[in-house]
């Protein structure tokens, strides 16, 4: 099997479906929920901050193309790791910064990963590493809402310059 997948929060699911939809080697970015106490949580429920829940994405990727280490590298330099539950306007514990893990060679992987970018950065790097829970998918709307709604004001004010500067470092 030449499949893999990690589970990372970094604010915004949008922001983050649109940054891996780009990368080569990613086969499927879901957005979703993870980390919280309600079962079945939807979209309002999380935005209160209430449900414990992150918005998160699930990176299926193929290994033989790109590892989890790059993965980890993508996500660190496509967002603010040095801000607790926070990342620009979007505030609360739903929008922090995690990596979950489901094995013990994903977790030295990503405390490795934040022992060596650490040194790049003048705060301290406040992404948590947790457990995997269940990854609950969010609702159809959300799926692919960047390329649905380019035009939208944050995907227009947020999201796009985001990617613009993601796929100009590509080149």
């Amino acid at each position: 099997m030449n499949k893999d997948y990690a589970i990372v929060a970094g604010g915004c699911f949008w922001c983050s479906e649109a940054i891996f939809e780009n990368v080569e080697g990613v086969i499927n970015v879901l957005p979703g929920y993870i980390g919280g106490r309600n079962k079945n949580p939807s979209y309002e429920e999380v935005c209160l901050g209430n449900s414990g829940h992150a918005e998160a994405v699930k990176i299926e990727f193929d290994i033989r193309i790109i590892s989890f280490y790059k993965i980890l590298d993508i996500f660190f330099k496509t967002h603010d790791p040095t801000t607790l539950n926070r990342q620009g306007n979007d505030i609360g514990t739903q929008y922090r910064s995690a990596i979950f893990y489901n094995s013990e060679r994903k977790f030295e992987i990503a405390n490795k990963k934040i022992d060596e970018l650490q040194e790049n950065y003048e705060k301290k790097i406040v992404t948590t590493l947790e457990k995997e829970t269940k990854f609950y998918i969010a609702e159809e709307y959300h799926h692919k809402y960047f390329s649905k709604n380019p035009d939208n004001a944050y995907c227009f004010a947020v999201i796009k310059p985001k990617v613009e500067k993601f796929r100009s470092n590509l080149k």
